[in-house]
């Protein structure tokens, strides 16, 4: 049947539109709207269709005015309903679908009128409480649904006044920067707020949090950041990175009472513990001027032609072991992070500087690697043994490099350092050294950056000594076939260095076709590092990782098998690659956070930047000052090659988008 000429409704924007049918075309109406709009509306959005028709030939102004007075009489009409009653006397039948004729004749009369059945229809679809709208039919809910929507309606109406009375202090936070006077609400709106700018979605009141949002026009991405800077929840320069990735920052009480319970043992006590005595041996530390938990030391010792190294670290497993607080506390945080405004210690400050750090002048306990190296730096044996030690010596990188020219002792140990270095190369391994940058925040937030050079002699004397330790620490789990974490990593995907290189342009492009490191339980080659098997053990305060195999080698020194399980190993691995890949990011992005202020003011300036890779889409740059990557739009005014370098002007920075953007 045609339905031209009939008064139909429809929803928009949740709201009731009457309109006029002129056409019907099967599936779609040609309608006038009460607004005076003509449209083509589809059948399936038609909730209503009058009975009474019209001529279409009526003047289009008359047609409105129809329309317009249907709507007034429907809105009026449908206010006057009470649907409690008309659900009370239907209720018995819940679940049951009545048409709309039906139940609105129960409350106006049989035979209602097209306004009346229309009126009923809004009521029931504006009210949603006792019935429900569906295919043209009415269902009646059961008291029990009618319940459970009247406490949802219920906590809608908290949610709405909740909003409401809140956006007011938001907005006076805003505008003052300070907290409104008595606003009961307050923490808990700061806290819903702190996790949706963390967590964004999966925060737990995101909803509640984009509505309290939007109604203080607060649209802004990073409004939230700086309405908890004015509310005092914020530093300025909040460590968001560290936020995000739910790093735990403080120490629990049972974790610290345990700190207070490890003291250092007696001389006597070691020696009854048959720990070699080394305290008279000149052990040293080489280390940055910031420096203040030392974990590993070395001493020199000629033997005839050749010569014995001693590489000692901290015995960090003799005091935590699995089932105290303080091992919980290094497995959730994986690493120590240095951030450039301080650093984030894996242990409490009171053992990793103190108790358990190999400071100058005091007793310590040690696992030593004594290694036997000939004149040509190949080891001619090694022996892992538990010592006690007492460094004589703390000198910092600079101090060692004049060292190295003045004093015999260092210059070997700096002379055999190049030498393995050198025979890793020749086993394939990549020196891919790019300079360190150094960022200094003073108590005001004054940034002072500088770079340094990664390849000093100190630094590779350093560098190529703990390595060497590493490997044999792999080597001592391999050999006695016991569960480790290795270290691993496939040939590079392309090899476009061999061996050391300088040229940064190159160093760079080689770094991005690196494979990925792999941490296994079993032993594989490390390409990187030119060895058959790898692992970590130098920085037990610093990483769980070296703790863990500390350990386990420790375990196996004294003859008492393997410490861990295959199944340990791999339940501690999968922890810390979760742990360090959230650890390493967050480091990432603080220390570009602090480069980006920095430059912040700079931008419109020119900096040099070294070419990396010319592409017919864009120019990939590095700006070595800054260890910072950025991408060049093309412009085929500019021919370039990789390693050229170039000028390139900081057109956009953003610090808290991570924002860098660099133009010709």
């Amino acid at each position: 049947m045609t339905q031209t000429g009939r008064i139909i409704e429809y929803l928009e924007n949740g709201k009731f539109i009457c309109a006029f049918v002129y056409e019907d075309n099967g599936n779609r109406l040609r309608l006038l709207n009460q607004n005076s709009r003509e449209i083509n509306l589809p059948l399936n959005r038609i909730v209503h269709l009058s009975k009474e028709q019209f001529s279409v030939a009526k003047a289009r102004e008359d047609i409105i005015l129809i329309l317009q007075a249907a709507s007034k009489e429907r809105e009026k009409l449908a206010r006057e309903i009470n649907l409690d009653e008309i659900w009370e006397l239907v209720s018995e039948k819940p679940e049951e679908q009545f048409s709309i004729n039906f139940l609105a004749g129960l409350f106006f009369g049989s035979d209602p009128s097209d306004d009346q059945t229309a009126a009923f229809l809004r009521a029931v679809i504006d009210d949603r409480l006792y019935f429900k709208y569906k295919a043209g039919m009415i269902q009646v809910h059961s008291p029990e649904t009618v319940e459970q929507i009247k406490l949802m309606q219920e906590k809608e109406k908290q949610e709405r006044d909740f909003i409401s009375g809140c956006t007011l202090a938001l907005h006076s936070l805003w505008k003052e920067g300070k907290l409104p006077v008595n606003w009961e609400e307050g923490e808990t709106v700061l806290e819903i707020l702190k996790d949706y700018y963390l967590l964004g979605k999966d925060a737990p009141e995101h909803d509640l949090a984009r509505k309290l949002l939007k109604n203080a026009q607060l649209n802004g991405q990073h409004d939230v950041f700086h309405l908890l800077v004015k509310a005092g929840v914020w530093d300025e320069h909040e460590n968001i990175p560290l936020l995000k990735n739910d790093i735990p920052i403080d120490f629990s009480a049972e974790a610290m009472a345990e700190v207070r319970k490890i003291t250092i043992p007696s001389v006597n006590e070691l020696l009854e513990a048959q720990r070699h005595d080394f305290r008279n041996l000149p052990v040293l530390t080489i280390d940055g001027p910031a420096t203040r938990d030392y974990d590993d030391a070395l001493h020199l010792e000629k033997r005839g032609e050749n010569y014995l190294v001693g590489i000692h670290i901290s015995d960090v497993g003799h005091f935590i072991k699995p089932g105290s607080v303080l091992f919980e506390e290094a497995l959730k945080r994986g690493t120590s992070i240095y951030f450039p405004e301080k650093p984030l210690s894996m242990l409490p400050a009171s053992l990793s500087e103190d108790k358990l750090s190999l400071r100058r002048n005091h007793e310590r306990l040690a696992v030593s690697f004594l290694v036997l190296l000939s004149p040509t730096a190949e080891v001619l044996k090694y022996d892992l043994v538990h010592s006690t030690i007492s460094v004589q010596r703390q000198l910092t990188y600079e101090e060692a490099d004049r060292l190295i020219k003045q004093e015999k002792e260092m210059a070997v140990l700096a002379a055999l350092s190049k030498m393995l270095r050198q025979k890793r190369v020749n086993n394939g391994a990549l020196l891919l050294p790019v300079p360190e940058l150094n960022i200094k925040i003073s108590p005001d937030n004054n940034i002072e950056i500088s770079s340094s050079d990664a390849d000093t002699p100190s630094k590779i004397l350093i560098a190529e000594f703990m390595i060497l330790a590493n490997i044999l620490g792999a080597q001592y789990v391999a050999d006695r076939e016991a569960p480790g974490l290795f270290r691993s990593q496939m040939e590079p995907r392309q090899r476009i260095i061999d061996g050391f290189e300088k040229d940064l342009a190159k160093v760079i492009r080689q770094r991005k076709r690196l494979s990925p490191m792999s941490l296994l339980t079993t032993p594989k080659s490390h390409s990187g590092i030119g060895a058959p098997q790898y692992t970590t053990i130098t920085s037990p305060i610093r990483r769980f990782l070296d703790l863990i195999m500390q350990l386990q080698i420790s375990h196996l020194i004294k003859g008492q098998g393997v410490f861990f399980s295959m199944k340990d190993m791999k339940h501690y691995g999968s922890i810390i690659l979760a742990t360090l890949e959230k650890a390493n990011q967050a480091k990432y992005l603080r220390q570009r956070y602090w480069i980006l202020k920095y430059l912040e003011p700079k931008v419109g300036e020119k900096l040099p930047a070294t070419v990396i890779e010319y592409g017919h889409k864009r120019t990939h740059v590095f700006l070595e000052e800054y260890l910072l990557d950025a991408d060049l739009p093309l412009n085929s005014a500019f021919k370039v090659s990789p390693g050229d370098t170039i000028m390139v002007k900081l057109s956009k920075i953003d610090p808290l988008s991570n924002i860098l953007r660099v133009e010709w």
